[in-house]
């Protein structure tokens, strides 16, 4: 065998009890988990905006910008629901920095237990904020060590097609976002939502860290985001209604995210604001389908070259997909913001 070492990590309940969950954070969570329903699948006329950091790797960065966020999403909040992305896990084409949980450090030490510490008290330090918190989940183990604190989650392009995540998805208590396919297959999504729907048994974890036979019941609440792919962008008209008919073939509700970043913004983080002016046209020309966009922000502009020492890097800038900065983001929440503003006038006049 080619294991070198093998890493004992606390279970998932002596982490759930070093860092409980207070009752504050548990009904906010499920507060956040029902709002952000209603704005997918009825109920709430207001657009979810999904945005932060490609990736959180500076703790006193993150909670900077959370605080600017939670702050401005008080003031828009009558419009949009607004949701950090609290990004831990990143999923790479070959190899490179794996996020937070797996090298809290930025050095290549993979010291996973202080990761998953970390991950859960940055949690809650957003969610202390009035944030509602989003992630996308990738190894399979890690929702016993978080999901508790997570109101959104979403499962990537590269594992949308992986029945060890759509099993997994089928056991989370909130909404969850399955991406299209790196080929811009739409319908992988949609096979991944309609399994996730359904009861699996198979195997993980319990939360005392024993291997175990995991059942689950099912998550109705799933979606497609379209993130654009390999070929181009999918955010026009022809994309979305093509994007509608398949979903109602399937017999789904016709709740769509846009991923302004990725393949949408052919990774030009300035593109994403092009993509939410395109949503924007299509939501006052009637479109009911587009519930609501992701974006990558973060303090500073751009990204930067990593791995580097860690006193070399730039405070606030991503170390993984490049992001629009703090400036831009307020100016275009705010733009998003007296844009919805027909469609509110328009309900109230009903």
């Amino acid at each position: 065998m080619d294991i070198v070492e093998t890493r004992a990590l606390p279970s998932p309940a002596q982490l759930l009890a070093e860092f409980p969950r207070t009752e504050s954070q548990a009904g906010f969570v499920a507060r956040a988990r029902r709002e952000i329903h209603q704005v997918l699948f009825g109920g709430d006329s207001r657009f979810l905006l999904i945005i932060g950091p490609c990736s959180i790797h500076d703790l006193d960065a993150g909670r900077d910008y959370a605080q600017r966020l939670a702050k401005l999403a008080k003031e828009v909040s009558d419009r949009i629901q607004v949701v950090m992305r609290v990004y831990f896990e990143k999923p790479r084409t070959t190899v490179g920095w794996k996020g937070l949980i797996m090298d809290p450090h930025l050095d290549g030490s993979n010291d996973i237990a202080t990761g998953l510490r970390l991950a859960r008290t940055f949690l809650q330090d957003v969610l202390d904020l009035g944030l509602p918190t989003a992630t996308e989940l990738l190894d399979p183990i890690t929702p016993q060590y978080i999901a508790d604190l997570i109101c959104w989650s979403a499962i990537g392009a590269r594992t949308v097609e992986s029945q060890t995540h759509r099993q997994m998805a089928s056991g989370l208590s909130m909404p969850l976002g399955f991406k299209n396919g790196t080929d811009g297959s739409i319908a992988t999504a949609i096979n991944a939502i309609r399994a996730a729907a359904q009861p699996h048994t198979f195997l993980g974890v319990d939360l005392a860290g024993c291997a175990s036979a995991v059942v689950t019941r099912g998550n109705p609440d799933c979606h497609v985001v379209l993130r654009g792919s390999r070929s181009g962008p999918n955010y026009s008209p022809a994309h979305v209604a093509q994007a509608e008919q398949l979903l109602a073939q399937a017999g789904l509700n016709p709740s769509i995210l846009v991923d302004c970043s990725h393949g949408n913004s052919a990774k030009q983080p300035e593109r994403q604001l092009d993509v939410m002016e395109d949503l924007l046209t299509q939501i006052s020309a009637g479109n009911t389908s587009i519930s609501g966009a992701m974006m990558e922000s973060n303090l500073g502009a751009g990204n930067q070259p990593f791995p580097q020492p860690w006193d070399k890097l730039r405070y606030g800038v991503s170390i993984t997909d490049a992001c629009i900065d703090w400036q831009t983001t307020a100016a275009l929440i705010r733009r998003v913001h007296a844009a919805l503003a027909p469609r509110f006038a328009q309900a109230a006049g009903q």
